[in-house]
């Protein structure tokens, strides 16, 4: 109905033209002192009106038709699709509608090409991941059996650069993965606790190295979400925290119910971050005063827990005072 009023007012004037000539009609006949002057203007304005709609009519249809066309058409570009709207066109129509068809045509190849070249990028990264985890594998199994043939110095750092290695690996393949079109994610009730401790597993070496004191206020608690993702983002914030450490760190994990929602906090001691960064720590490749404070880093950790978050359906707020440790909330929706 929208579209057939349109269709009416664009139309207008000539209803307006037409109206104009049968007044002048009726003026004719009037001044003919016609008989049966009423008789035959009723009679042609109700003719001029039937014939107007009729032709408004049929011409709401077309478009309608063109317009269903139209958009199958910019759906799908392809000749058929293109030979059916050049049916119903003007020649001067047919012009711009080749040329459309052409550009079009153009991007969509464009548009293949890069989705497989996204597609090889993906299979690449994930294959050289998994590539990769073999020698970590090797590495870790020789650190794990062989612990006692090995002076402790040496042990230490071969065990920090194994854990900084799996660090990039996985932040690596969650980065392929996040910009994947495809997910396989798996929403389950997910142990807070449990899915903490397989965290701190992956970082052991670091938290040792830098004699960092965790304090677990969790009791055991459950969130609906997807629990390897939950790790990644956790494992992410915990490297932050390792990363901008101060002198005798410290690391709180704590869950604070309300009604509608469950907000998981993980605070630090470190040196935080400046007021006027704040607002921007979870943008790509954001470092801010990171290289000013002496400390190395690539902007990726917290833009990909931002990404998973987004992707996981649930919201982060991060909280901190310069030099007065940082504080990062991951809110659950109650199911």
């Amino acid at each position: 109905m929208k579209q057939f009023l349109l269709t009416l007012k664009r139309y207008a004037p000539w209803l307006s033209l037409l109206l104009t000539m049968d007044a002048f009609s009726a003026l004719l006949l009037w001044l003919s002192d016609a008989k049966a002057f009423e008789t035959l203007m009723g009679i042609i304005l109700l003719a001029s009106l039937i014939l107007f709609f009729a032709t408004l009519w049929v011409v709401y249809l077309k478009e309608q038709r063109k317009r269903a066309l139209f958009q199958a058409f910019l759906t799908e570009p392809d000749g058929v699709h293109a030979e059916k709207l050049l049916g119903v066109v003007s020649q001067q129509e047919r012009q711009q509608l080749l040329l459309l068809a052409s550009i079009l045509e153009e991007q969509q190849n464009q548009v293949r090409d890069m989705v497989a070249a996204l597609q090889d990028y993906e299979e690449y990264v994930e294959g050289w991941v998994h590539e990769a985890k073999t020698p970590l594998s090797l590495l870790a199994m020789i650190l794990d059996n062989r612990a006692d043939q090995l002076c402790p110095s040496l042990l230490v750092k071969l065990n920090y650069v194994r854990s900084q290695l799996q660090q990039d690996i996985t932040q690596m393949l969650y980065y392929a993965r996040l910009g994947s079109s495809t997910k396989d994610y798996r929403f389950e009730a997910v142990n807070l606790s449990l899915a903490w401790e397989e965290v701190l597993e992956d970082y052991a070496p670091l938290l040792e190295e830098k004699q960092f004191l965790l304090e677990n206020r969790l009791q055991g608690e459950t969130v609906y979400t997807d629990r390897r993702g939950l790790e990644f983002m956790l494992g992410q914030i915990l490297s932050n925290s390792i990363k901008y450490c101060d002198k005798e760190p410290k690391l709180t994990i704590s869950l604070q119910h309300t009604n509608t929602a469950d907000i998981l906090i993980l605070t630090d001691n470190g040196i935080g971050v400046k007021g006027y960064d704040l607002p921007y720590i979870f943008q790509k490749g954001f470092t801010g005063d990171a290289i000013t404070s002496g400390k190395k880093a690539t902007g990726m950790g917290l833009y990909l827990t931002k990404k998973m978050a987004d992707d996981l359906n649930l919201h982060l707020e991060a909280d901190s005072q310069w030099g007065n440790g940082f504080s990062i909330s991951i809110r659950f929706p109650k199911v």
